[in-house]
């Protein structure tokens, strides 16, 4: 009888050892998907941060060199190979919204700019940039506001 008893704590070790070493693998595969998603996140993050930048930085050089957002006269601008016409005008608002897409680009951004020229020769500019992955299906939206 003793010979059968051993037979059976063999197998429960056995059993107790592969739950043991699922529980494990599966808590290491729920780490990893959630840092992939993590992951994902943080770089559709940056593309749309970097998106809002770019239209900041276009409406910086057309504000600066140009003086295209002037209240007196409209003008046209162009930044990432686009085209935008009559910028500027007696408002003193401007607004474009410039598509980073291309071939190459699998999840698009885009950024939306808006120019505010104030009659106290104050000038606020707005990015906000934005991507739609793909993927998901998930819009990440990151803006920036330079006011000089």
């Amino acid at each position: 009888m003793t010979g059968n008893n051993k037979k059976g704590i063999t197998l429960l070790i056995a059993v107790l050892t592969s739950s043991l070493l699922l529980a494990i693998t599966l808590s290491i595969f729920s780490i990893t998907i959630k840092e992939l998603q993590i992951s994902a996140s943080s770089r559709e993050s940056h593309k749309a941060f970097y998106a809002a930048d770019a239209g900041i930085e276009c409406a910086l050089y057309w504000d600066f060199v140009e003086n295209a957002f002037a209240t007196s006269t409209t003008k046209t601008i162009r930044c990432n190979k686009q085209t935008f016409p009559n910028m500027g005008g007696v408002d003193g608002q401007s607004q474009f919204t410039i598509d980073f897409s291309g071939n190459d680009v699998p999840d698009p951004a885009s950024a939306e700019v808006t120019v505010d020229k104030n009659p106290d020769m104050s000038t606020v500019i707005e990015g906000r940039g934005y991507n739609t992955s793909q993927v998901g299906g998930r819009r990440t939206e990151r803006g920036i506001r330079v006011q000089y």
